[in-house]
C-alpha cells in the first residue's frame, strides 16, 4: 500500500519525518516504495527546520499562516490553526499534487497531535478538504493523544483534544488513536524519549505497507494483504499494534507434534505482544473489523500457524470480521494487528467528559477577566488621555 503522508503541526510533522525514514529503509532493504510522498505542514518555521528526512524544499516543508503568525505558531489556539488551514488548503494540495508518484497513491494519512494548536485545528479541515477533492481515495487520520503531564498542566490541551477528536471523526474514513503515554520509557532524555516514541508509533506500519508492494516472488505470501484488504478493514476508531517472538530454531513446518506446539505457542505469544503494544488501550471484543499479518522466514511459516493465531484472535474479538495474510520476510515471528470499527473507545469518552466539565469553567474565567478589565476601565473613565 502506498500512502501520501502529511504531518500537521510539530508532533505530526515529526511523525511524518519517521514515515519518510521508514520509506527510505524499505527502499534500501527491499527496493519498495511505501510512501508516494511525505509532507510536513506547520505555522512554525523553526519546527520545520528541525526535521531530518523530509525534503527541505518549500513543497515538502510547507509553512502556512505566515502573514498571521509570522512563522511562530498559533500558541495552542486551535481555532486559529483551523482558520489558517482553511486559508492555505489549496497551497497544501498543490504541493501534494506535485509529488512525482502522486497518482500511485492508495490513500492519504494525515497526522497531528490533538493537544496543540496548529495540528489539532488543521487536521479536521485538511481531512475534509482532501475528502471533497479526492472522493476515490480513503483519507485516514492518525491522532496523537497528549502525555499525562500535558493534560495535568494545561486545561487547553484537554479541550483541544476533545474538539479535534469529535471533528475529525465526523469526516475521516478511519481515526487511528495513538496514546503517547503508552510509549513513555522512564529515564531517557526528553529528545531521546520523543524520538523513541515516534519510532515506536511508526514501526508497526512497516511490514503492513510492504506486504502488498513486494515484487520478489520469494517474499510474496501465500495470502497477501494488499491495499484492498487494508481499505476494507480501516473504519472509524482504530488502533494498531505489533508483536514479535524469537523463533529459536523452531521449524514451523516440522511434522513433529512437539515442534508444532512450540511454534503455535510462539505465534500466540507474538499476538499477545501485539495486543499489549496496541497504540491505545481498547477491548478487542469492541472491534467490528480486525486484520493481522504474520511475518516470518519463508521456510518457517505455515498456514496452520496463521489459522491458530486467527482462532485465538476470533476468541478475543468475536464480533469482528477478520482478514489475515502472511509475509515471508525477516528472522523473527512478527504479528501486526489492527482493530478497527471500535464500538467503544474509553479514552475518547474520557476526553469528551473532561472537556464538557471544563467548558463552563473556562467561560467563567474569561468572564472574570473581562469583568476585572471593565472595572479598571470604569475607574479611569474620567481621566483624560494624551491622544
Amino acid at each position: 500500500m502506498k500512502l501520501i503522508v502529511i504531518g500537521l503541526g510539530q508532533c505530526g510533522s515529526r511523525i511524518a519525518d519517521e514515515f519518510a525514514r521508514l520509506n527510505q529503509y524499505a527502499f534500501n532493504q527491499r527496493k519498495i516504495q511505501i510512501c508516494s510522498g511525505v509532507f510536513a505542514v506547520n505555522t512554525d518555521s523553526t519546527d520545520l527546520s528541525g526535521l531530518r528526512t523530509i525534503k527541505a524544499d518549500y513543497q515538502h516543508r510547507i509553512l502556512i499562516g505566515g502573514r498571521r503568525t509570522g512563522g511562530h505558531g498559533v500558541g495552542k489556539i486551535n481555532e486559529i490553526g483551523a482558520e489558517v488551514a482553511s486559508e492555505d488548503a489549496d497551497k497544501i494540495v498543490d504541493a501534494i499534487r506535485s509529488s512525482k508518484n502522486f497518482y500511485e497513491t492508495d490513500a492519504f494519512l494525515l497526522i497531528a497531535s490533538t493537544g496543540g494548536g496548529t495540528g489539532s485545528g488543521s487536521l479536521p479541515i485538511m481531512v475534509k478538504h482532501l475528502k471533497e477533492r479526492y472522493v476515490d481515495k480513503p483519507v485516514y487520520a492518525m491522532v496523537v493523544l497528549p502525555f499525562e503531564h500535558e493534560q495535568e498542566n494545561e486545561e487547553r490541551t484537554i479541550y483541544n483534544s476533545a474538539v479535534c477528536l469529535k471533528s475529525v471523526y465526523s469526516v475521516a474514513d478511519a481515526v487511528i488513536l495513538v496514546d503517547n503515554q503508552r510509549y513513555v520509557k522512564k529515564g531517557y532524555s526528553v529528545q531521546h524519549n520523543l524520538d523513541t516514541v515516534n519510532g515506536l508509533i511508526v514501526n508497526p506500519f512497516y511490514n503492513l505497507l510492504c506486504a502488498g508492494e513486494e515484487n520478489k516472488s520469494n517474499r510474496v505470501g501465500s495470502k497477501t494483504l494488499d491495499a484492498g484488504d487494508i481499505i476494507q478493514t480501516l473504519s472509524g476508531w482504530t488502533t494498531i499494534g505489533h508483536g514479535s517472538s524469537k523463533l529459536g530454531g523452531v521449524k514451523i513446518g516440522n511434522v513433529d507434534f512437539r515442534q508444532k506446539n512450540v511454534a503455535t505457542h510462539k505465534g500466540i505469544q507474538a499476538m499477545d505482544a501485539a495486543i499489549a503494544e496496541l497504540s491505545t488501550k481498547v477491548h478487542p471484543n469492541d472491534a467490528g473489523r480486525a486484520m493481522y499479518l504474520v511475518s516470518a522466514p519463508h521456510k518457517e511459516i505455515h498456514l496452520d500457524l496463521v489459522k491458530d493465531i486467527g482462532d485465538w484472535l476470533k476468541d478475543l474479538a468475536p464480533n469482528a470480521v477478520i482478514r489475515n495474510g502472511d509475509y515471508p520476510v525477516g528472522n523473527t515471528l512478527d504479528v501486526t494487528l489492527i482493530l478497527s470499527e471500535l464500538a467503544d473507545a474509553e479514552i475518547v469518552r474520557n476526553y469528551y467528559t473532561k472537556s464538557r466539565d471544563l467548558i463552563p469553567i473556562i467561560k467563567m474565567r474569561q468572564e472574570e477577566v473581562r469583568a476585572k478589565l471593565q472595572g479598571i476601565d470604569d475607574a479611569g473613565k474620567d481621566i483624560p488621555t494624551i491622544f
